[in-house]
């Protein structure tokens, strides 16, 4: 069966890889990008492999007005998405701080796709899923960090942070939905892949992307993650595992998802639905 798929950063890395792969299957896709010359190319590539449509959105993830627009125009195009892949992130960039006083690895790796997912819920049935992107690297949240009222300077440190929070929300929010929604997942695709983000962050070439890019393809359409809701997948020993022990500990993640909540509906412009 062919599925409807709404893929973040499609333009590099696992994403690319991800979005090529599921192009192949005949599914069809909503890609997402911050760049249209860079988007525009990946939609005509993947039109040219897939017997499925093909629509492209182009949004920067740490601008707010930019994530709402993206997600209004995806409420309007559709009545019904099958899977949603929070792949896009970030680690290291000459401005990490976005234009709200954030710290953007907070804001596009934890807050956009938690505000994304909550948008699109109205399209996501029982059957749906969210798959989240994690990592290896997890570290216990800063709470005053997340909400900008100081700067961590080492990338790492926030890096790590922001891959907890979404586990943290990924676990808060299965929970929630239980079994009236769509299984959330949080997966660490492996660590040091060959992308742009390991190149440029660590100097190292990186192990076969196509590791990441397998294991979010079988995150979206296996059976096997069929009833893995509010688990997370560590994709560096190929199996369901525990997350940093915060990641499963219901109060801080609950009290995690009231900080972002509190972030989102402080900036005036974004309606948290």
């Amino acid at each position: 069966m062919k599925k409807i798929i709404l893929l973040t950063g499609a333009t590099d890395g696992i994403g690319l890889v991800t979005a090529e792969k599921l192009a192949n299957l005949g599914h069809s896709l909503l890609i997402h990008g911050r760049s249209a010359e860079k988007l525009k190319t990946v939609e005509e590539k993947l039109r040219g492999l897939s017997a499925g449509t093909v629509k492209s959105y182009r949004a920067d993830l740490s601008n707010f007005k930019e994530l709402e627009a993206f997600a209004h125009a995806v409420l309007q195009s559709y009545e019904h998405i099958d899977v949603i892949i929070n792949n896009a992130g970030i680690y290291k960039t000459q401005t990490p701080i976005t234009q709200d006083k954030l710290d953007i690895r907070f804001v596009v790796n934890t807050l956009a796709p938690y505000f994304l997912t909550k948008q699109l819920l109205p399209l996501l049935g029982k059957a749906s899923r969210v798959v989240n992107l994690s990592s290896a690297a997890q570290s216990p949240v800063d709470l005053s960090a997340i909400s900008g009222k100081h700067f961590i300077g080492d990338p790492f440190t926030v890096y790590a942070q922001s891959k907890l929070a979404i586990t943290m929300w990924s676990h808060y929010l299965a929970n929630k939905l239980a079994a009236d929604g769509p299984a959330v997942v949080a997966v660490n695709p492996g660590s040091l892949l060959a992308s742009k983000m390991v190149k440029e962050g660590f100097g190292v070439a990186g192990k076969d992307i196509n590791i990441g890019a397998d294991i979010l393809m079988r995150a979206s359409l296996s059976d096997e993650f069929s009833h893995a809701s509010g688990l997370y997948f560590d994709n560096d020993i190929g199996d369901f595992s525990s997350p940093h022990p915060d990641g499963l500990d219901l109060k801080k993640c609950e009290a995690l998802v009231v900080a972002m909540e509190k972030i989102l509906v402080e900036l005036g412009s974004v309606n948290l639905k």
